[in-house]
Formats: structure tokens, sequence, C-alpha cells
């Protein structure tokens, strides 16, 4: 072979080699990248305001379907709204959990959500249960309702909430404080109702009628409502079943006085609120985060709220095992947009402020 024709060769398998290294170094490069793409870690960071011991089953439940752990920190709603604002980008929040809608929609305007598409979660839950811009999610309900002293007290004189504002039941109403958030997104769904001129008026009245100052939680006021203390008070639904469910004689005692009321029933229906929560904006987790949330949709989840909890499921159809809330029947509720309620706390702190109603 002439020394030209060697060379050329020579070059030919050369460049040829070089070629092949090239195919085969940029595929494991290719392969390396591939591998070196990040994963979800098994970890959700959970930021809750409930403070229920039962939802331990629920939260398990969850890790043991997924392999996903939760940690987990509890703190009221307002501070955790406000630990969330100070990390800012920071948070290792995934998912925040929020037992109100008032402190939903505050975490709506603040930003703290990531808005999310979730066929589950759009499918399954009620859109007056949900934000208008897919944040958050209502995922159990809770009515609020009147409880009055049987010896005291006749149904048919507080069976709705304005009735509570008027003068013959001066020196009986008894509330926690007015700036709760259960207190707010019911006089936030009553301005949305009936305006902030008659909300106002409600207000005044309810002042005027204070058998004591403002205090202490629900069950306060149901216990302070079987001792003569107050003849009617307000408390959210899954106080009052849990005092049903107690095997404890002196809660027996205290259901024995106290009868209970679905107000409104014939004009607007009883206010009705909700648990619920969204991915946290800057969620270090968020496929996770929204597995959750649709975990929190399934059968088994929206039981344990009706189980565990005494709260009612978001998902039609949903079946549960707890007899004391089944007792309570079924009621008309108001048919008021739940993100509105939250909207409306703004005029509702500012009525309760001119009106005194601490």
């Amino acid at each position: 072979m002439e020394t030209a024709e060697l060379i050329e060769t020579w070059l030919d398998r050369g460049l040829r080699a070089v070629v092949v290294g090239a195919v085969a170094a940029s595929t494991l490069l290719w392969h390396d990248g591939a591998q070196a793409q990040p994963k979800e870690e098994p970890v959700l960071n959970l930021y809750s305001a409930r403070h229920y011991q039962t939802d331990e089953a629920l939260y398990d439940n969850f890790t043991k379907q997924t392999g996903i752990k939760i940690n987990r920190i509890e703190l009221g709603d307002e501070q955790l709204l406000q630990r969330v604002r100070s990390e800012g980008a920071n948070s290792p929040a995934d998912v925040i959990l929020l037992v109100d809608a008032a402190r939903m929609w505050r975490a709506q305007i603040d930003g703290l959500f990531r808005p999310i598409q979730s066929k589950v979660l759009e499918s399954r839950i009620p859109t007056n249960l949900r934000s208008n811009d897919g944040t958050w999610f209502g995922f159990s309900t809770r009515a609020r309702v009147i409880v009055y002293n049987e010896a005291k007290v006749k149904p048919e004189d507080v069976a709705t909430y304005e009735l509570l504002a008027d003068p013959r039941n001066k020196g009986l109403v008894c509330t926690r404080s007015g700036s709760h958030p259960y207190m707010l997104s019911l006089i936030g769904a009553m301005v949305e109702r009936s305006g902030e001129a008659a909300t106002e008026a409600w207000a005044r009245g309810m002042v005027a009628n204070m058998a004591r100052p403002p205090r202490g939680g629900d069950t306060d006021q149901i216990r302070a409502v079987a001792s003569g203390e107050c003849g009617v008070a307000l408390t959210n639904t899954y106080y009052w079943v849990r005092l049903l469910r107690s095997t404890d004689p002196k809660d027996k005692e205290v259901v024995a006085k106290v009868g209970f009321i679905w107000p409104n029933q014939a004009t607007s229906g009883t206010h009705v609120n909700v648990s619920g929560g969204g991915v946290a904006r800057y969620a270090p987790h968020p496929a996770n985060a929204q597995k959750f949330l649709e975990y929190l949709v399934s059968p088994e989840a929206q039981r344990y709220f009706a189980d565990g909890n005494n709260e009612w499921p978001v998902v039609k159809g949903a079946e549960v095992d707890n007899k004391a809330l089944a007792s309570l029947g079924s009621f008309k509720a108001e048919n008021v947009p739940i993100s509105s309620i939250g909207k409306g706390q703004v005029a509702a702190q500012r009525i309760l402020d001119k009106a005194g109603y601490r």
C-alpha cells in the first residue's frame, strides 16, 4: 500500500474512533445527566393549624400508602401564617393546613399558596368549597350552630342568628371573642348576605345582650350554657358532637341540660365553614404536596375527618361511621361561597370594632 494511502487509512480510522468516542461520551453524559436529575425526596413538610389528635391516623395512613414521611409543625392559624411570611422564599413548608375560610383567604391574598391544577381535587370538591383561583381547597366542613339552656330559654326565641341580638335575649348571650376566625367568618357571611349596615346593627345588639364579656372556646360556651351562666351561645358542630360522644358523666350532664338548634332554617340557612389548605408558594416538594392534598379527598381520608374529628366530608357520597354526627340530621346550609366569606372578614372586623364587640 502506498504511503499516501496508509496515511489516509490511518486518518479515516482515527476519525471514526474520534466520532465513536464522542458519541459514546455524549451518550454516557446524557445517561449520567438523566440519572442526576433531582428526584422528589420521600418527605413532606406540613404546616398545620389543625391540632386534633385524631389526625394522627390520617397522616400515618398517608405515609403507609406512599412512603412519604411527614414532618409536621403545628401552630395556631395566625402564628402559622406569620411564620410562613417571615420565612419567605426560604420556607420549608410544602402544605399549609388551616381551620377557617377567613384565614385561608388571608393566606391567599398574602401570596402564601401556589395555584395547582388537579383533576382529582376539582372533580371531588364542590366549587363553593374552594378558592376561585385554585390556590386552596376545603377538605371538611363544620357548621356554626346555636345551643341554649332548656330551663331558661325557649327555642323559638333563639332560632336564628338575628334573634340573638333581639332585646328579648338581653343578658343571655355568650360567645367567644368576636375577633376569633370562627366569628369573623360568620360575620363575614352576614355581610355578604345582608350588608354592612344590618350586620353592624346585629353586632351592637349582640354586645347589648351579653351575659359576660366574650371569652373561652366553644366548649366553654356550651358548659356555661349548661351551668346557667349563659342562656344561649354559638358553637361549631364538632365541639357539640365531641360532648355527645363522650363517656364522661360530667359531659353527659352538660348534654342533658342543653338544647341544639340549626339556625335560620326558614330563611338563609345555617352558616358553614371549612377546614382546608393548599400547596405552599415555595414548596420544596410540590409533587408530594399535591399527592397529599389529593389523598385528603380519598374515601379513607374523608372518613377520618368524620369519624375522627366529627366534621362532614366535602366529597359527595363519602361513607362515614359516626352515629353522634349522624344524629344531628340534615339541615339547610347558607348559600354563600366560602371564598366570599373570607373576603368579608375585613368588613367584619371593622364592624366589630365600631360595635365594641371584643
